[in-house]
């Protein structure tokens, strides 16, 4: 598929606006991404942001901190492979992580490897 696909010009479609209590919007903030079980606590949730990324982050939330989550559209890469995205309404106030992980390499390193 060629980048002039994209940048065509959107059709106007006729779609009911999203909606939601006012509550939740006073009381929580939305976050969206892929839902992922934490490795090593139960009670925890981690929510990949760009799934098919090269460069990753993800949130990590208390699961009492979660009011609510709405599935989205699934991603699908070149392969064929579908991850699942939902949105996440996360309390106000709570504690959250938000990790870029990243491989620990020598600058050096990094230029020989682009060398051609």
């Amino acid at each position: 598929m060629t980048i002039e696909k994209f940048l065509e010009k959107a059709k106007r479609f006729d779609v009911q606006a999203y909606r939601t209590s006012p509550d939740l919007i006073l009381s929580y903030v939305p976050f969206t991404g892929a839902p992922q079980r934490h490795p090593y606590d139960k009670n925890r949730i981690l929510l990949v942001v760009d799934p098919f990324s090269t460069q990753a982050f993800y949130y990590e939330f208390n699961m009492v901190d979660i009011e609510g989550i709405e599935r989205l559209p699934s991603l699908v890469n070149m392969e064929g492979e579908s991850v699942t995205m939902v949105r996440v309404w996360v309390k106000k106030g709570s504690i959250g992580v938000k990790s870029s992980p990243f491989v620990v390499e020598n600058i050096q390193d990094i230029r020989l490897k682009q060398s051609p």
